[in-house]
């Protein structure tokens, strides 16, 4: 079983964060979800979705949402030191933070570990584990774009929410669907959001 830790942060694009939730739980994944306050005001504002501030409540939301199997979605509060995602003794297989903010990402770039989110991707780099950082912010300042450069050179995977048009969308669900197909296909889970390119056959 792959454990994988989310990250929820308060850039927008809260679409992909819940729907890579629904498919790494669906790919039977243990799940460890993390969220910032500003994360919580951007569920409301997008999907009109109270993320409670209590972690083992938002736990209990999100597994009833998701249909998730027991033990498969773990929630820590921001300020949860004893969690499994502290300490490089017991890290996940891989971490994403999505949708990430600069900020969250300035603060991994310089190494921060002022809460849960930064500690944990301060575990997920010092450890070698995969780390997948999902931007979206436009434009990119030279300093987000420096510090995306230094993340990028230490081996951290940069994936902007950019959704392709090339497997001809047809709703907002599609482009959301395909920015979660590139986020899986890193972590390496399979999946059926969309064809692999080269497969469709001609008509």
């Amino acid at each position: 079983m792959k454990t994988v830790t989310l990250a929820l942060t308060g850039a927008s694009g809260m679409p992909y964060a819940l729907r890579l939730l629904e498919c790494l739980l669906q790919a039977d994944c243990r799940v460890y979800l993390l969220y910032s306050a500003a994360a919580q005001v951007v569920a409301r504002q997008e999907l009109e979705l109270t993320l409670p501030a209590s972690s083992s409540e938002a736990q209990r939301l999100l597994s009833e949402r998701y249909a998730a199997a027991a033990g498969r979605l773990r929630v820590f509060g921001r300020e949860e030191w004893f969690a499994p995602v502290a300490s490089g003794s017991n890290p996940a297989d891989a971490m994403v933070v999505c949708p990430c903010t600069m900020g969250t990402l300035a603060a991994i770039a310089g190494g921060m570990s002022d809460n849960l989110i930064e500690r944990a991707a301060d575990v997920t780099l010092k450890e070698n584990r995969k780390l997948i950082l999902v931007p979206r912010e436009t434009p990119f300042s030279a300093i987000h774009l420096e510090n995306m450069l230094k993340l990028a050179r230490l081996g951290v995977t940069i994936l902007p929410a950019n959704p392709g048009f090339y497997h001809h969308p047809q709703s907002v669900a599609d482009l959301v669907d395909f920015v979660v197909a590139r986020v899986l296909d890193h972590l390496g889970i399979s999946h059926e959001l969309l064809p692999k390119w080269g497969t469709t056959e001609e008509k």
